[in-house]
């Protein structure tokens, strides 16, 4: 409203009028989060009403910056601020407010907005002191779970089963590093769909550095598996706080019992009662029954031979059951947490999407 430029619509037959815009006093109004010049086509003229109404058009290509929360990204919504004041005047003296309702905007604002796809706009609203604008947009997450999350929890899953191969009679390793390998080069592709700006990390990359390290885990845990199944026999027996929080303690929490200690030979007893009937000493006489003690006695030095290598085999083979039990355990125990971190993920990345949608 400018009180210097009004007159008599009857006097001067009309009641509007266009006029250069440079002949007129025009507020400076300027958007602070501008990032760019202003490439939009000048407006030269202005609409002039007899009662000292200036009404002036000015279209504006603007280049903002916005602070972005990514925290929860591909499930982020985002708040955008267009702040409008003047950098000649003070707020006191220049009154700037909406001509039209902030929901009516929105309104407009929905049925004109054309983007990529990515963004849907929610909310536009107002705030009076100077001229506050904030516009609410939430990212349409569909192509980044298809794209990002999907494929991540495919290969996951897949790295889960392979537990189910047994690692005694199939190379399991090798698969695991084809996977860690695939896992790597998908995540070196996508790589252009994750955001890069903000000040937090979000929480789809923690998801892609924890499959990539259950992965490695997983391919670790596999390189101790097969060195137990091979090389169980040749090592000592199993230490006994292992056999306690392993065998026993995590068995349990696994629902792996622990496997039965195979009976000893039974004619261990005969042997020793044998060798109670065999002299130390070879027979000097060439009589049948000198003959006969000297077979005895050789007789139960071979059995006391033989006594001694079954016990020594028995006890090896425990230790290699154990080792291997302990192998099995660490192989299940795992499995499970495979099983635990997959199910939270899937659960975790419904609900939020599911949240999204009821905003």
């Amino acid at each position: 409203m400018n009180e210097f430029v009004s007159w008599d619509p009857v006097q001067c037959g009309t009641d509007v009028m266009s006029l250069p815009s440079s002949q007129f006093w025009i507020p400076d109004i300027v958007i602070n989060e501008f990032m760019e010049e202003n490439k939009a086509p000048p407006v030269p003229y202005l609409y002039l009403y007899s009662n000292g109404l200036v009404n002036r058009a000015l279209p504006v290509r603007v280049v903002s910056s916005c602070n972005l929360d990514i925290y929860t990204f591909p499930f982020d919504i985002q708040n955008c601020t267009f702040t409008f004041n003047s950098y000649l005047h003070y707020a006191s003296d220049i009154k700037i407010f909406l001509g039209r309702s902030a929901e009516l905007i929105t309104q407009i604002s929905k049925s004109v907005m054309a983007t990529m796809g990515e963004w849907e706009l929610l909310e536009i609203t107002a705030y009076k002191f100077s001229l506050i604008v904030q516009i609410r947009l939430r990212r349409r997450p569909t192509m980044y779970v298809v794209n990002l999350l999907l494929p991540s929890c495919f290969l996951i899953t897949v790295d889960l089963f392979s537990f189910l191969l047994p690692p005694q009679s199939v190379d399991r390793s090798a698969f695991k590093m084809t996977l860690i390998l695939g896992y790597t080069v998908f995540l070196l592709i996508m790589n252009d769909l994750l955001p890069v700006t903000g000040n937090t990390i979000p929480l789809i990359n923690v998801f892609f550095s924890l499959c990539l390290a259950l992965m490695v885990a997983s391919l670790l845990e596999t390189i101790l598996i097969t060195n137990l199944l091979c090389g169980s026999a040749d090592f000592s027996p199993v230490p006994h706080w292992m056999r306690v929080l392993v065998l026993q303690f995590l068995g349990v929490i696994v629902c792996m019992p622990r496997m039965n200690k195979k009976p000893r030979v039974s004619g261990m007893t005969a042997v020793a009662t044998i060798e109670t009937y065999v002299g130390p000493h070879e027979p000097k006489g060439q009589s049948a029954e000198d003959l006969a003690v000297y077979e005895l006695k050789k007789l139960g030095k071979d059995l006391q031979a033989i006594r001694l290598k079954v016990d020594q085999e028995l006890k090896d083979s425990q230790s290699s059951e154990d080792w291997m039990q302990v192998g099995f355990i660490i192989d299940r125990l795992l499995f499970g947490l495979y099983i635990l971190f997959i199910s939270v993920s899937f659960i975790t990345i419904i609900i939020i999407w599911v949240n999204l949608y009821n905003k």
